[in-house]
């Protein structure tokens, strides 16, 4: 019987690009030296070089429309250091529509991190609108360390990549050794690029791709991650920011330990509310006559598989496997009860419906790691590009004792039952070197639109609501009753309408926006869910364990 690896189941001038470089915070980091007037007039002339190449535009690949070009472009490895080692940035590009409506360019980011953003204006122009196609270059990029970005790598095993792993007493030893190696293994893989991969200086490289474009300003559209990524480029580039849409928000003040334990905070009134619909719904299902009933049938299931796996498929499932899965199916109440009607007949020897149970089976390489975009791309660079990020982004946020987070795992998986061991475990970034710089502080008031789902498996509402008080120029979009993660373009007149009205006119709502799903806008949700792929983008598959 074949074992599936556990995971859960189921984005200027020279002085203004310095300034942030030399940024502080109240973050623990090592102090930066005050440069000299003959450093900054060096790096002032660098930085000028990286701004002034000419991109070397071709089809970006046989199989891909003519008018899609793709070109690479240098940026510094070390912002700190513009001068010494550069590094690669894969850029795309779809031209506008009406040259003579033009307003400028559109980057766009699928979330993450780690997520590859090449490929996204082919998503975005069949989306769109006619009237916001007329007004943008649509312009994607591989972000630092990503895809065809100089890609990164730890040199790991797809077991090793399984960052995601739930507290069990037995085993806790063997999870702090697996966590070391693997900040070992990616120290002595990459330790010269990897402390680099940061989401600051991805920030920066949209504003060297900015000024390559020859642009004084970008527009943007950001999901999950994406949207930290777009907040933290307002705080450093507040002058250069136009008509910003961050889909799906991430709180900057949780980067990153803290966002991740929000998945299982997330969890339990999504299952409290699942307990109550299928409940509702007890005579197409049989779950249950009762939420206490619904979520009994539940917990005797995991029970059931702790003891003996539950097979499907060929595939061994746990109950720590069946609790992830749930984690991320229950925000949409009919998906979970699909799945759990499919698990229940596996659990008695019944043929079940592996596509139904999409929420609770995903082979191994299917979820956290899965098949390189190209041949140059390292196999674990999904996996390395993503650790790089959330453990250099804020390494005071992550607590080097390991007895620290054997206590949060205990803790949380009594207050979190669903999904908060996981959350909470030993993960490599306890091991990872400090941070070369400190965390972002983001608070300004540029202005922008925060999408945002009541119902968010990945990003709860309270994220997006944190990030929307955050940046004081914003409004926010709440779509009541809103399953999935990513919301636009969902064929919902209120949603689609809101952000389509800001991108051509640029003009915000007067006031935050109250929109309600409605069925076939969570159809559409429970379709991207099963096929892993967030709106707005073929490319890349969205992870149940991404942001």
């Amino acid at each position: 019987m074949r074992r599936r690896r556990l995971a859960p189941l189921l984005a200027v001038s020279v002085t203004a690009t310095l300034a942030p470089v030399l940024a502080t915070s109240t973050a623990t980091a090592a102090p930066a030296a005050t440069p000299s007037a003959a450093s900054t007039s060096a790096a002032r002339s660098a930085l000028d070089g990286y701004k002034k190449q000419k991109p070397r535009w071709e089809r970006c690949d046989a199989g891909s429309p003519a008018e899609f070009e793709c070109a690479t472009i240098k940026v510094p490895l070390d912002y700190r250091v513009p001068g010494g080692k550069r590094i690669d940035l894969a850029i795309s590009r779809l031209r506008s529509t009406a040259p003579d409506k033009r307003r400028g360019v559109l980057l766009s980011n699928p979330g993450g991190p780690g997520g590859e953003g090449l490929h996204m204006p082919l998503g975005m122009q069949d989306r769109l609108p006619a009237s916001a196609r007329q007004k943008y270059d649509l312009i994607g990029f591989d972000p630092r360390g990503v895809g065809r970005s100089s890609p990164v790598s730890c040199g790991l095993e797809p077991d090793e990549e399984n960052w995601l792993r739930p507290y069990k007493e037995e085993t806790f030893g063997k999870d702090i050794a697996w966590a070391r190696d693997v900040a070992d293994k990616c120290r002595e893989k990459a330790g010269g690029t990897l402390p680099h991969i940061t989401t600051r200086n991805t920030a920066r490289d949209m504003d060297v791709l900015r000024a390559v474009l020859g642009e004084k300003k970008i527009s943007y559209v950001g999901y999950s991650y994406g949207t930290y990524l777009g907040a933290v480029y307002t705080q450093l580039f507040p002058g250069r920011a136009d008509r910003f849409v961050l889909d799906s928000a991430i709180d900057p003040a949780r980067a990153w330990r803290g966002m991740i334990q929000w998945w299982a905070e997330g969890a339990e009134p999504a299952f409290d509310r699942w307990t109550e619909w299928a409940a509702e719904h007890a005579e197409k299902y049989g779950l249950g006559a009762t939420p206490k009933e619904v979520g009994r049938t539940f917990w005797d299931l995991v029970a059931q598989a702790d003891e003996k796996p539950i097979e499907v498929d060929g595939w061994a499932n746990t109950g720590d496997d069946i609790r992830s899965g749930m984690r991320a199916a229950v925000f949409s109440p009919q998906y979970a009860s699909e799945g759990l009607v499919e698990l229940k007949k596996a659990a008695a020897g019944e043929p079940a419906s592996a596509k139904k149970l999409a929420a609770f089976i995903r082979p191994e390489g299917s979820g956290t790691a899965g098949a390189a975009a190209t041949a140059e791309t390292p196999s674990d660079n999904l996996t390395a590009s993503l650790l790089a990020v959330v453990c250099n982004d804020n390494s005071a946020a992550w607590p080097r004792d390991p007895e620290s987070y054997r206590r949060d795992a205990i803790e949380d998986k009594g207050r979190y039952p669903l999904f908060g061991d996981f959350a909470s475990s030993i993960k490599p970034c306890a091991f990872w070197d400090s941070s070369v710089e400190p965390a972002t502080e983001v608070s300004n008031t540029v202005g922008s639109l925060v999408v945002q789902n009541e119902w968010d498996s990945q990003t709860p509402l309270a994220s997006g609501r944190a990030l929307h008080a955050t940046l004081k120029g914003s409004k926010m979009v709440t779509v009541l009753g809103g399953e999935g993660h990513g919301v636009y373009p969902n064929g919902n007149a209120c949603t689609d309408g809101t952000v389509n009205g800001y991108l051509v006119t640029g003009k915000l709502p007067a006031k935050d926006v109250i929109c309600r799903a409605t069925a076939d806008s969570n159809a559409e949700a429970r379709k991207n869910q099963k096929r892993d792929v967030l709106p707005g983008s073929p490319l890349p598959r969205r992870a149940p364990d991404r942001f």
